[in-house]
């Protein structure tokens, strides 16, 4: 698809991002690369390989944005049974960002409304120099303000408090995926953040979350010696789990931490935090990092009192029929 823009944006050209090869992003790459380790210190180039990896092999849906042939902009999303996710927007700093963020989202959102069957568009993307809520207001999105906190880990406020008697922490282990899964999916029941992410709201969908996490890049590399799950000591059902990614050198990233109904409130996530953080510190890590929706005031707190504090706000956005 071919589109003009008005006035001295008419040279503007919106085209499909299977019509192209990804070695021409490569500019647009290196500057989303730099804006992510300076602004959140995490390092992207192992998403923009995988990203790399699908545009070249035509299997990922979405739109790059050219102005007089270069590139100024590229959106991508992924198509997942019922829904759609928005997994990536970028607009370069030389060029309209507002604008062109704008003629981006449109065309994705207009691609993946006419998908058949299609129910629910999710949609959590990082601001860099251009304001994204408006555009998904204007597109009837619900929005959920969301936090990207660091700590500094030599700042880290350890209280160093036992775990409740009755209960133990182990180091993560592959053989809790399916148990991992359940958790979720209890954790989650009638909370904020299933209605920001549907896999919550199913073991199966539990089940993926946790093998994306593991598995694939997207959250960082797995950390199993910084992860954590909590079991009751006369069981081997989970009740709580901290998981933890590399995510740049010496940097961390909290991926998932979620406790059991019935045994939140009993600073069992600050025991799980407190963990990950004397994990990495081990390991000569320097910060550590995670994301929390703003209405959680219990979560934010607790990340507060250890030391967290937010370096940017983004929304998470959703849609449905």
């Amino acid at each position: 698809m071919v589109a003009k823009g008005m006035g001295s944006l008419s040279t503007m050209q919106i085209v499909d991002l299977r019509q192209i090869q990804s070695r021409s992003l490569d500019p647009l790459f290196e500057e989303e690369a730099l804006r992510w380790l300076d602004e959140l210190r995490w390092d992207y180039r192992p998403s923009i390989d995988l990203i790399r990896r699908f545009i070249d092999s035509r299997g990922l849906g979405g739109y790059v944005a050219l102005e007089n042939g270069s590139p100024a902009g590229y959106g991508f999303y992924v198509l997942e049974d019922h829904k759609g996710l928005i997994g990536g927007l970028f607009v370069s700093s030389r060029y309209p960002q507002a604008h062109t963020t704008e003629r981006l989202l449109a065309e994705m959102l207009g691609s993946l409304r006419s998908t058949p069957r299609l129910q629910r568009i999710e949609a959590q993307l990082m601001p860099f120099g251009s304001e994204l809520d408006p555009v998904f207001l204007s597109q009837y999105f619900r929005l959920h303000q969301r936090q990207f906190m660091l700590l500094p880990l030599a700042e880290a406020n350890i209280s160093s408090k036992p775990l409740s008697s009755g209960l133990r922490m182990e180091p993560w282990t592959d053989r809790a995926f399916e148990a991992g899964a359940r958790l979720i999916q209890l954790a989650y029941a009638d909370h904020v953040d299933s209605q920001i992410n549907d896999q919550y709201c199913s073991e199966a969908g539990g089940l993926k979350f946790l093998r994306n996490i593991v598995l694939l890049p997207g959250c960082g590399q797995f950390l199993p010696e910084a992860s954590f799950i909590v079991r009751p000591v006369t069981s081997d059902r989970l009740v709580a789990m901290v998981l933890t990614s590399t995510v740049a050198d010496r940097i961390g990233h909290t991926t998932q931490i979620c406790v059991m109904p019935g045994y939140q409130g009993h600073n069992i996530g600050r025991q799980m935090m407190e963990a990950a953080i004397l994990a990495l510190r081990r390991r000569h890590y320097e910060s550590l990092s995670l994301t929390v929706t703003s209405v959680n005031r219990r979560a934010v707190e607790l990340y507060e009192h250890l030391g967290f504090r937010t370096v940017k706000t983004f929304a998470a956005g959703v849609w449905q029929v």
